[in-house]
């Protein structure tokens, strides 16, 4: 048995080490293409990367299949194989992702649910803490006042992009200019510094962003250096230092970033110091490893679920169609479930949903459409859950769902970030800060057109489908409508041609299933009349269908959209047109 179970731990470590070696070449391309300018591939290319993890896991499912018996769980050879895939981690050094794609592995081959512990890695068995790559994680430097110049100059040369830059000189000057206003806002009479970098560069989109942090009296004070290429030549953006910027690069509402480094734990411990506030949950996702995410996100939530006693209820605000969704208030998360078909009140099957939040996921979501963790077979404490949300599991999602014990087993579910519903949020501004409501809503409108810009269209336009963020951003959050953009076909409404045509119930032209007419949009999106002439004094043209074949025009040509994920007030003036 010894030898059986240290060759499929072998397996299943060759299995995860192929998988690395594949994302980490898709992570070495990204800085190709942003050096090329082929940022088209690039995006097919962060489409692709997504589903690596699963095609590997797959793999390595079929290659022990070949080798053993898998029809039955054999206890001691598989606690046997723990054991000697455990061994082989503590020199490696990626092995929280290692230990991960053991658990996959295992949960693909047996069945297996997420509570079953003892065959798993439920808790990391190998500390990262200390691990370390080749090269630093981090590159420091000394600017005093003496060296400024000097020092800033270097560090933009030892960014490690294979571009010359258009203006070295000004580009440096610009971030002296910055970092001279942002050290007004350190305390303590001493003017000495240090500046840290992030040694990988992160690329995402057409962009590449330099993470670092200024160093002051044993503070930390965070920044981002934003990168362009234009006509082969690299130029400095802008600066960022300010947290609702910093906080929109790293959002979950974003395209995941491409970083090559050899041990990702270092990168993640890093960036927790630059939004400390973020869950390491988080950065993994934003660095591509979502199936990490998920693990380090479902730890802390047992451990959440220890440490408090309030119950899970049904959501507020309007039911969904679709999804039934529930939440704990002290967690700051929905859980969403496909509701059993005959619950489902739209023309849309379970499958599809699925389909379409995967759909999500491999698009660049232009900080506009909320990330979704997806899981099988989570299990929840039975006792937890209110009488009405326990309730109402039992009658709209009875297929999804099993008790066993004192466990509440869901078989499928998606769990993502809690927001504001934007129904609820204009309703309670109602009567409140004038200038709010005209933000919001016309933030309303911007993402409904960024998300157009993606190549998607919503389908459900309602603001019961939005969110507010709690930095006040307005995110998309409901997918089970929505469609790719080059399958619609944006129509006006032909003119009655008599009084019988005009007053009828049901309309007097033909309408097929993609059909849209955008002209209705200023009828239903906003009812009341204040704020829907905000939308319109703004948005008017989402009202038209010259806008919307105009955005499909673009899509259909492969032109990608310049969305910046900070505000343009923070460009370098020289670059913002």
């Amino acid at each position: 048995m010894e030898e059986t179970a240290e060759a499929l731990a072998t397996l299943i470590l060759e299995g995860f080490n192929r998988h690395f070696a594949i994302f980490t070449d898709y992570n070495r391309r990204a800085a190709h293409y942003f050096e090329t300018a082929d940022f088209l591939t690039a995006y097919d290319a962060a489409k692709e990367q997504v589903d690596l993890y699963d095609q590997r896991v797959s793999e390595a499912t079929s290659r022990l299949q070949e080798e053993c018996d898998m029809e039955t769980l054999n206890e001691p050879l598989w606690q046997a194989v723990k054991i000697c895939y455990m061994h082989k981690l503590y020199e490696h050094p990626q092995p929280e992702l290692a230990e991960s794609f053991y658990n996959s592995v295992f949960c693909k081959l047996f069945n297996r649910r997420y509570y079953n512990n003892s065959y798993i890695f439920f808790n990391p068995a190998i500390d990262t803490a200390l691990i370390q790559s080749d090269i630093p994680d981090y590159r420091s430097y000394y600017p005093d006042d003496h060296h400024l110049e000097d020092e800033i100059e270097r560090l933009l040369l030892e960014l490690p992009i294979n571009l010359p830059f258009e203006d070295l000189a000004r580009d440096r000057d610009n971030i002296i200019g910055a970092i001279e206003r942002y050290r007004q806002n350190f305390s303590g009479l001493s003017n000495y510094i240090q500046i840290h970098i992030l040694t990988p560069i992160l690329y995402r989109n057409k962009s590449a962003y330099a993470v670092g942090r200024i160093m002051h009296n044993n503070h930390s004070y965070p920044f981002v250096i934003a990168l362009f290429n234009r006509e082969g030549k690299l130029y400095v953006d802008a600066f960022l230092n300010e947290e609702a910027d910093i906080v929109n690069i790293f959002s979950f509402s974003r395209a995941y970033f491409k970083a090559e480094f050899n041990v990702p734990s270092a990168i993640v411990r890093f960036l927790k110091t630059i939004i400390p506030s973020k869950h390491i949950a988080d950065w993994y996702t934003i660095l591509g490893f979502h199936k990490q995410g998920k693990n380090e996100f479902y730890r802390y939530f047992l451990y959440h679920l220890r440490h408090s006693t309030d119950q899970f209820e049904v959501a507020p605000g309007i039911a969904g169609l679709v999804m039934f969704v529930f939440t704990l208030d002290s967690y700051p998360y929905v859980y969403k479930l496909i509701k059993d078909p005959e619950y489902i009140y739209k023309d849309v099957t379970p499958k599809q949903v699925q389909e379409k939040y995967h759909k999500v996921k491999r698009t660049d979501r232009v900080g506009r459409m909320a990330d979704v963790w997806e899981f099988s077979h989570v299990a929840f404490p039975l006792a937890r859950f209110s009488e009405d949300c326990l309730a109402a599991l039992k009658k709209y999602c009875q297929s999804n769902i099993s008790i066993e014990g004192e466990l509440l087993i869901i078989k499928h579910l998606f769990i993502e970030r809690r927001m504001i519903p934007l129904n609820s949020y204009l309703d309670q501004i109602k009567t409140g800060d004038p200038e709010e409501k005209r933000r919001i809503v016309k933030d309303y409108g911007r993402s409904i057109k960024d998300i157009a810009t993606a190549g998607l269209f919503p389908g459900d336009l309602l603001t019961k489908n939005f969110g507010v963020t709690r930095h006040g951003r307005v995110v998309f959050y409901d997918y089970d409508e929505i469609v790719s953009l080059s399958k619609c076909r944006f129509r006006v409404i032909p003119k009655a041609q008599n009084n019988e045509d005009q007053y009828s119930s049901q309309p007097w032209y033909t309408v097929y299933d993609d059909d849209i007419f955008p002209e209705e949009f200023a009828t239903y999106l906003i009812s009341d009349p204040e704020l829907k002439a905000i939308f319109l004094e703004e948005h008017a043209d989402l009202c038209e269908c010259d806008y919307w074949n105009g955005v499909q025009e673009k899509v259909n040509s492969n032109v990608l959209p310049d969305i910046l994920p900070y505000a343009c007030k923070h460009r370098f003036s020289s670059h913002a047109n």
